[in-house]
């Protein structure tokens, strides 16, 4: 459907307490080719008939005896907070007042309309904010949309995660994730001696270089190492080692990566060891 067939095809409460004006909408409206158009005389009933029928557009008229249009945009504004309408009221007030016109505006209505009526100024006032009401419930569907597949597409990301991390811990000696200030969130297997770290310390404070060495690390390794993760660079297969005490060397390879949220800021940081030593 065209925007023009949807604006003929919009629903239309009209509210008024006056018969002959409210057949002369009706009449003008049908006229015109609108074809959802409805009516009452009963002011009180008038915001839930909205709710109810969820309508597009309301005609309504200020000076009304029981509940005057004012009152009525106070019970359409209450079932607005409640979320029927999604934050849009729309309405065209009618009044023969010159000052009840900003009154209305202040209250939320969007339009108004003079009377007598100028028939030419009804049809284009109406026209008009329907174009406008239909595009603001198209771009707040489409939000809805996006929203859903932005929902949708976050889950199916979890998932990705969940699996990847699993895969990984299969694959691999040890596994660890940081967050942005380097603490420590997820560990699996002897991460902090491989990395040494002082267990179990979960900011990541390193070891000294004395401990390094009497733990028979080698510095250069060690230090270049730390420095990639420091600087949350992206590293495959970093070779380090060390020497047991019985003089057995210790040969490790490990990885990491940095990781980054949808708007492409660091949360933190995971990687993955092996060991690689002959025999293990």
């Amino acid at each position: 459907m065209t925007m023009n067939d949807n604006i003929l095809a919009a629903r239309i409460l009209i509210v008024g307490d006056q018969v002959a004006h409210v057949q002369l909408l009706t009449r003008l409206l049908a006229e015109a080719g609108y074809t959802g158009a409805t009516a009452t005389t009963d002011p009180v009933g008038a915001a839930d008939l909205y709710a109810r029928l969820d309508h597009d557009l309301i005609l309504l008229d200020l000076q009304m005896p029981g509940k005057d249009g004012f009152e009525v945009m106070q019970d359409l504004q209450a079932l607005q907070a409640d979320g029927v309408d999604a934050g849009y009221l729309p309405v065209i007030v009618l009044t023969s007042q010159p000052g009840h016109q900003l009154r209305a505006l202040q209250a939320g209505a969007k339009d108004f309309i003079s009377k007598p009526f100028d028939l030419l100024e009804v049809k284009t006032r109406i026209h008009n904010m329907l174009e406008v009401r239909l595009l603001y419930r198209q771009q707040a569907a489409h939000a809805a949309q996006l929203e859903a597949a932005v929902l949708q597409r976050t889950a199916e990301l979890r998932a990705s995660e969940e699996r990847y991390r699993s895969l990984t811990e299969l694959a691999s000696d040890w596994y660890w994730e940081q967050d942005s200030a380097g603490t420590f969130v997820c560990t699996s297997g002897p991460v902090f001696q491989m990395l040494g770290i002082h267990d179990p310390l979960p900011t990541g404070a390193e070891i000294s270089d004395a401990v390094a060495v009497a733990q028979g690390w080698d510095l250069a390794e060690r230090r270049g190492l730390q420095a990639r993760i420091s600087a949350h660079q992206p590293f495959l297969d970093y070779a380090f080692h060390r020497r047991l005490p019985d003089g057995t060397r210790q040969q490790f390879r490990v990885s990491g990566q940095p990781m980054f949220d949808t708007a492409c800021r660091f949360v933190g940081y995971r990687g993955i060891g092996v060991d690689v030593t002959a025999g293990h």
